[in-house]
């Protein structure tokens, strides 16, 4: 390697000798010559075959001595301008001087070592003395993905950490507050542990009558065979409840005029707001409105939600049927599908021995059944009620039932809705258990029952020989507005029947029984009756009860 540097300083010249630790090149001074004769050839000596960047061999072809001319003047053997002895003997070494550029490092000891070397050996270069510049290469790269990997992955992880820990701090939130809830609907409702004493009784008591409900009367007219069954719908708007309350003829209530009368005489009498006004005051209720539902209606309706799904605990027979013993129309069991004439058959249906109270459960189990069927959106159940074409009592449009069947729709299908019977005793009055469980807790009112002795009492025996005339003619007497008394069944039957009043005051109320039963005026007599009783009646043979 013989490249050259001029500082640019004198004549001078400099040759490079290696790099040092920093990648930088080393420069040496190249000793001054003299120039040479005119017409001499520095390359004489060498030949053709001459390597300017051999190590100190030298070419095997003649060589021709030539005068000194050494810068030097030393008087030895020519020097060659290149550092090469000549071939006629040895070169004396000569003190070199390693040049320096600016703001360059001084020589190393290796550098300097490397100086004094003999010139015509070969060359040692040392390890030290190059610089490697390292190339990057696909390693570096794989490491800088590694690191953004792992650092992208626990990001990953903190995060994952964070938004669990706020889940947890939501979750404990949430249940902070349901508990919370949960323990104030408890103590509003009067329902806390540790709250059921006497004091609180009457806490609860009044938050039951603080709640708001919404109350409809339906009235069912069995317009084929007579009668009637009467129901209260209930929205209890506070505790989201649905109630159908199923109220006995044999109720007992008070009328206008202050006599005493019973459920179904009211309706068959009073007609709708006359029976509306004797419940509340019978019930200490507040009734919205009437809705009177004949059979051919509540076919309708059942077709209109498309048809019902109930359990039925009785098979009925096809009420059209010409012969008895055929296929029953309605079966036995739980979840069968009733359509309209179906539906009517069922909640009709009363069968032989049965109370009435028997036939007044199957008409509750109908009307929840539509209930479920019916559309929970007010405008498709007001549009529902308007398909029937009823002519509804003024005191219910077509919109306002409709709006409330809605709501009590929703209820049933939640499964927030029940049926609840209201017993009443065997003068028709109401018992202090039940103005506990039905009129103050599902009503929310105080039952207030006509006085003892008010309404006209009839004791009936029954001497004709069939078991179920006795249920026959209490439903006729109830009916009728009088409060029926039991008085068992004869030994022996008789052919025919008497109606026996004691007092002359009682002659016209006996005529008035005997008139309700179908039975003869002949057949009203003045005799003894059981103490309880003012009007005492004996069903012969000869007592042809209406066909139910």
């Amino acid at each position: 390697m013989n490249d050259r540097y001029d500082p640019g300083y004198g004549q001078d010249q400099y040759e490079l000798v290696g790099y040092d630790e920093y990648g930088q090149p080393v420069y040496r001074q190249v000793p001054a010559q003299h120039t040479p004769p005119q017409g001499y050839d520095q390359y004489a000596q060498q030949g053709y075959g001459y390597d300017p960047y051999a190590t100190g061999q030298q070419q095997s072809m003649p060589q021709q001595s030539m005068p000194s001319y050494d810068h030097y003047d030393t008087g030895q053997q020519a020097y060659d301008p290149y550092g090469q002895a000549a071939a006629g003997g040895r070169q004396p070494q000569v003190a070199e001087q390693t040049a320096y550029i600016p703001h360059q490092a001084g020589p190393s000891e290796a550098e300097a070592e490397e100086t004094d070397a003999p010139a015509g050996g070969e060359r040692d270069y040392r390890t030290e003395q190059f610089a490697f510049v390292e190339e990057p290469d696909g390693d570096s790269e794989d490491v800088i993905d590694w690191l953004k990997f792992t650092e992208n992955r626990t990001e990953r992880r903190e995060e994952a950490r964070r938004r669990a820990r706020s889940r947890v701090i939501a979750l404990v939130v949430v249940l902070a507050l349901v508990a919370v809830g949960g323990v104030g609907y408890l103590w509003y409702a009067g329902k806390l542990p540790g709250l059921s004493s006497s004091g609180s009784k009457s806490g609860t008591t009044t938050a039951a009558g603080a709640q708001k409900r919404d109350v409809i009367v339906v009235h069912l007219h069995n317009t084929a065979k007579g009668g009637t069954s009467t129901a209260l719908l209930v929205d209890n708007t506070t505790t989201k409840q649905g109630t159908t309350v199923l109220l006995p003829n044999s109720l007992a209530m008070t009328g206008d005029d202050g006599s005493t009368t019973t459920l179904a005489k009211s309706v068959g009498d009073d007609g709708s707001s006359g029976t509306l006004d004797q419940l509340d005051t019978a019930l200490g209720t507040n009734i919205e409105g009437t809705w009177r539902l004949d059979t051919p209606y509540l076919q309708n309706l059942v077709e209109l939600v498309g048809n019902i799904d109930i359990d039925t605990n009785a098979d009925v027979p096809d009420p059209a049927a010409k012969k008895k013993g055929g296929a029953p129309l309605v079966h036995k069991g739980q979840d069968q599908t009733l359509s309209g004439k179906m539906a009517v058959a069922y909640a009709t249906y009363r069968a032989s021995g049965e109370s009435q109270n028997a036939q007044l459960e199957r008409f509750g189990q109908v009307m929840q059944g539509v209930l479920r069927k019916m559309s929970s959106d007010p405008a498709a159940a007001t549009t529902t009620v308007q398909t029937l074409a009823q002519i509804l009592d003024p005191s219910l449009t077509d919109k306002d039932l409709g709006v409330f069947l809605a709501k009590l729709a929703d209820l049933a299908k939640g499964g927030d809705y029940k049926t609840a019977l209201l017993p009443v005793q065997s003068d028709g009055t109401l018992s202090a258990q039940t103005s506990e469980s039905v009129v103050k807790d599902i009503l929310g009112g105080t039952a207030k029952s006509p006085e003892a002795g008010s309404a006209v009492r009839v004791s009936v025996q029954n001497a004709t020989g069939v078991k179920d005339s006795t249920e026959k003619a209490r439903v006729v007497i109830v009916n009728g507005g009088f409060t029926f008394l039991e008085a068992g069944t004869a030994s022996t039957p008789r052919a025919t029947s008497e109606v026996i009043y004691a007092d002359a005051a009682d002659k016209e109320n006996a005529t008035e029984v005997a008139k309700t039963l179908g039975l003869p005026s002949g057949a009203v007599k003045k005799g003894t009756v059981s103490s309880n009783a003012d009007v005492s009646v004996i069903l012969g043979q000869d007592y042809k009860p209406a066909s139910s």
